[in-house]
C-alpha cells in the first residue's frame, strides 16, 4: 500500500499520496489538492515544487552524484562522444555502432543553415550579444521550417527536427561569434567530427591554414557531455512550460536560451574570468583575494567555487580538471590570468578553511579556464553552454510532448488592491 501524508486545515484532513521515485526520492502529489480544498501550496522560484516525473537525469547533490539515463557521469565523460551521449539522452539509450553512424551522418547532412540566414545575422550590429543573435536565429527556423509549427507531427518528422537543431546550432553559433568580431563566417566542413567542425567554424580565418588540435577537441567535447542535462534547472523548466503550450521545438529551444542567458544561471563562468580579471588589475596577489574570501564582512565573493546543488563536490569538476590541465599543458600559455586561477585552485584545495567548507573549484571555474585558454571570449561562454545544454533541452521537449504533460499554469497568491471605485479622468 503507498504511503499518504496528510494535510490537517482546521477540522478538515486531506489524505496526499507520496509518489517515490526510482532512486528512492520522496514527492507528496498535491495535483489535486486545490480541486479538493481551494488551497494552493506557495513555493517561490519552485525550490521545493516537483513539475514534472522525468526518467532522463539523475542528480544527487548531497552526494556529488550526476547520471543520464543511469550512466555516470564519470563513465560517459571517459568512454563516449558528445553525439552519442545527445542520442542517449534524447532517446533513453546508447546507440549501437550502426546506429550511432547514422545519426552522426543525419547531422552532418544538415550542419549548412539557409543563405537567407545570412540576411538577417547581417541585421545585428556588431555589438550584438552571441546570446541575443542566437536565441533569434533558432527562432528564426519556425520561418524556414513551417510545418514544424504542427503540434501533432508525426515522430519521423520530430526526429527531423532534432537533428536540423542539432546540426545548425553550431553553425549559428560559431557566426554569431564571426558577427561580433566582424569577421566573414566560415562554412561547415564536413570532413571533421561535431567538436572540431565547431572550432574550425570559429577560428578558422581565411587564406589561413588551420588544424585542429585533438586535446583540445577533445576538452571540448568532454565539456559538453558535462553540461548535456542538470534536470530541472531554469532554462530546462523554460524549454518544458513552453513546449507544453505545444510551440515548436525551436520555439521552445529558443526560450531556453534566453532563460540561460540570464547571470543567475548560464553567466557563471564568465563571472569567474571577470573576479580572475579584477584580482590581475589590483595586482595578482592570491592570498590577498583567499584571505579577503574567508572574512565574512567583506564584500568579495569567490566565483567558481562551491555549488548550490552539490554539496560535497561537484563530479563534473573532478573530470574537467584534467581536460584543464591537458589543455594548458598542451598549449604552453603565459598569461597572468591563468596563473592566477591555478594560485586559488591550489590554495582551496588544501587550505582547512576551503576544504572544511566545501568550497571546491566547480565545473564553472574549470570550464572557464579552458574557454580562456583555447581563444574564446567571455561573451561566447553562456553560448558554449548553449551547446553543451541543447540535447538535454531536447530530451526534456520530447519527453514532456510524449508524456502528453498538461500546459503549465502556475498558480499565485494576490497581494493587490481590493475591488475599487473606478473615477474618470476628469475627477482624479
Amino acid at each position: 500500500m503507498s504511503e499518504i501524508a496528510e494535510l490537517k486545515v482546521g477540522d478538515k484532513v486531506y489524505k496526499l499520496p507520496i509518489i517515490t521515485g526510482t532512486e528512492d526520492e520522496k514527492a507528496i502529489d498535491i495535483s489535486k489538492l486545490r480541486g479538493e480544498s481551494g488551497l494552493i501550496t506557495l513555493d517561490p522560484g519552485f525550490k521545493n515544487t516537483g513539475s514534472t516525473k522525468s526518467a532522463i537525469t539523475f542528480l544527487d547533490g548531497e552526494k556529488g552524484i550526476l547520471r543520464y539515463r543511469g550512466y555516470a557521469i564519470e563513465d560517459l565523460a571517459e568512454k563516449s562522444t558528445f553525439l552519442e551521449v545527445a542520442y542517449l539522452l534524447i532517446y533513453g539509450e546508447l546507440p549501437n555502432k550502426t546506429t550511432l553512424d547514422s545519426f552522426t551522418s543525419d547531422i552532418t547532412k544538415h550542419t549548412l543553415i539557409h543563405e537567407d540566414i545570412k540576411s538577417i545575422l547581417d541585421g545585428f550590429p556588431s555589438n550584438s550579444h552571441p546570446m541575443g543573435v542566437l536565441s533569434s536565429l533558432v527562432s528564426s527556423l519556425t520561418a524556414f521550417y513551417p510545418e514544424s509549427l504542427d503540434p501533432n507531427r508525426s515522430a519521423k518528422d520530430v526526429d527531423l527536427s532534432i537533428r536540423r537543431l542539432l546540426a545548425k546550432v553550431p553553425t549559428m553559433a560559431a557566426w554569431a561569434y564571426k558577427n561580433e568580431i566582424g569577421h566573414p563566417a566560415n562554412y561547415p566542413d564536413n570532413k571533421l567530427n561535431y567538436t572540431s567542425n565547431f572550432l574550425k567554424m570559429m577560428f578558422a580565418v581565411p587564406a589561413e591554414d588551420y588544424d585542429v588540435d585533438p586535446v583540445i577537441a577533445n576538452a571540448l567535447d568532454k565539456l559538453l557531455i558535462l553540461h548535456a542535462d542538470h534536470e530541472q534547472n531554469c532554462s530546462t523548466s523554460t524549454v518544458r512550460v513552453v513546449g507544453s503550450s505545444h510551440a515548436s521545438l525551436y520555439a521552445s529551444i529558443a526560450a531556453g536560451i534566453g532563460a540561460l542567458w540570464g547571470p543567475l544561471h548560464g553567466g557563471a563562468n564568465q563571472a569567474v574570468i571577470e573576479m580572475l580579471e579584477g584580482i590581475k588589475k589590483d595586482g595578482g596577489d592570491v592570498n590577498k583575494y583567499m584571505a579577503k574570501a574567508k572574512d565574512k564582512d567583506d564584500p568579495f565573493r569567490l566565483m567558481g567555487f562551491g555549488h548550490r546543488v552539490y554539496k560535497n563536490f561537484d563530479p563534473r569538476a573532478k573530470i574537467i580538471k584534467k581536460a584543464a590541465d591537458d589543455v594548458l599543458d598542451k598549449l604552453g600559455i603565459n598569461d597572468p590570468i591563468l596563473e592566477i586561477a591555478k594560485g586559488l585552485e591550489e590554495v582551496a584545495l588544501k587550505d582547512d578553511y576551503f576544504v572544511e567548507r566545501k568550497l571546491y573549484p566547480n565545473v564553472d571555474f574549470y570550464s572557464g579556464i579552458i574557454y580562456r585558454a583555447i581563444g574564446i571570449p567571455t561573451s561566447m561562454f553562456t553560448v558554449m553552454f548553449t551547446l553543451g545544454r541543447l540535447p538535454g533541452w531536447i530530451a526534456q521537449w520530447k519527453e514532456m510532448r510524449e508524456n502528453k504533460e498538461p500546459i503549465g499554469r502556475p498558480r499565485q497568491v494576490y497581494t493587490g488592491k481590493n475591488l475599487t471605485d473606478f473615477v474618470p479622468v476628469e475627477k482624479r
